[in-house]
């Protein structure tokens, strides 16, 4: 039977995966970009633009912590919000009223705190697999929004204030400051490159490459001699901590936080950017957050009903791009003219010689 050459091809991971050099030259490339914003939006009418690329690089930091758990690991959690809101509300709750707090310890407290509720939930969830795992994560996701919203512990459903961004000292008395939003920009912008470089390290390495292996077969991996629920666990911590990093950054922002950061709908809209960017892929994880957060305020502004145009777009483009917006490249490249012909010759020398066999 000769296949059709015609027909469109859907890239495989292989063809998706650059090469190193490629790949690091597309890293920087967009750090460049990232880089250049602040220093050519200089006018105060282009503030807005700038919180909002710091919002996107933020979402972009939650997306790839969950993207460290579905596409690496394999585990598929609908309540990483959880751990994103138990940061943002340790930033309001540890930060003071009176005046800026120390930065460093405001991030080592909000870290803290989404990695131990990471780790208390993991050790449960992580009993549980398939649909059963994602109910439970749910579950306590849902747990953690209605302590934030039915009782005082934070102001309820009112939510709380933070009145002071705090300050970061560095090997000097005269400590940093984040109050102007160029200087928050850098922040967001340090710690997004701080995470990608992290997350490819962690991936790189021994326990990078044990995640990879169960998520393709736990059972193969148990039987080499792994224990699969130590590194399974030591992912969802991590995950829980880049995400904690996220709430940190986001609190610091808006200055208020609310308990709607902790609903299921949060965590849809970080697994719909995963899902959207390409599973697996750190700059999967980037373009979706990137993609998501600015079609949001673009269809926002075109109509108050902009949840039909999000949802038609992820539609049309899961149903194109089935490997994400990361994998534009390989279709191109697949459905390239030279590239046709290309597969025309190859399945014709392939037919050629089976029927010479």
């Amino acid at each position: 039977m000769q296949s059709d050459s015609s027909m469109p091809q859907v890239p495989t991971p292989q063809d998706i995966r650059r090469p190193g050099w490629v790949a690091a030259a597309g890293w920087l490339v967009a750090l460049a970009v990232l880089c250049a914003v602040p220093l050519v939006l200089t006018a105060d009418s282009h503030k807005y633009y700038i919180e909002l690329l710091s919002k996107v690089m933020i979402m972009a930091i939650f997306a790839l912590s969950l993207q460290l758990l579905i596409g690496y690991t394999g585990l598929v959690s609908l309540g990483h919000a959880a751990y994103f809101a138990m940061a943002a509300y340790a930033t309001a709750m540890l930060a003071p009223e009176s005046g800026a707090g120390n930065g460093w310890l405001l991030l080592l407290g909000a870290v803290g705190a989404a990695a131990a509720l990471a780790l208390l939930v993991g050790a449960l969830v992580l009993r549980t697999r398939g649909v059963y795992f994602i109910m439970v994560t749910l579950a306590f996701a849902q747990m953690v929004y209605f302590v934030f919203h039915d009782t005082k512990l934070a102001g309820g459903s009112d939510g709380t204030y933070i009145y002071f961004r705090p300050e970061f000292g560095l090997f000097s008395e005269r400590p940093v400051t984040v109050n102007e939003p160029v200087q928050f920009y850098w922040l967001v912008l340090a710690a997004l490159v701080l995470t990608v470089a992290g997350l490819a390290l962690l991936l790189r390495s021994r326990f990078g490459h044990a995640l990879v292996g169960i998520r393709h077969n736990e059972q193969r991996m148990r039987a080499a001699g792994y224990a699969t629920y130590r590194y399974q666990i030591g992912a969802f911590v991590a995950g829980g901590a880049f995400a904690g990093l996220a709430g940190y950054l986001y609190a610091i922002q808006f200055g208020f936080v609310n308990p709607e950061i902790a609903s299921w709908h949060q965590s849809g809209n970080a697994m719909l950017m995963v899902i959207l960017g390409g599973v697996g892929s750190l700059a999967g994880a980037v373009l979706g957050a990137f993609s998501f957060v600015l079609l949001a305020e673009w269809f926002g502004a075109l109509s108050k009903h902009w949840q039909l145009l999000m949802g038609g777009f992820i539609i049309v483009a899961v149903a194109l791009l089935p490997r994400g917006l990361v994998s534009v490249p390989a279709v191109l490249r697949h459905r390239s003219p030279r590239r046709a012909r290309r597969a025309g010759v190859t399945t014709k020398s392939a037919t050629h010689s089976r029927e010479a066999a």
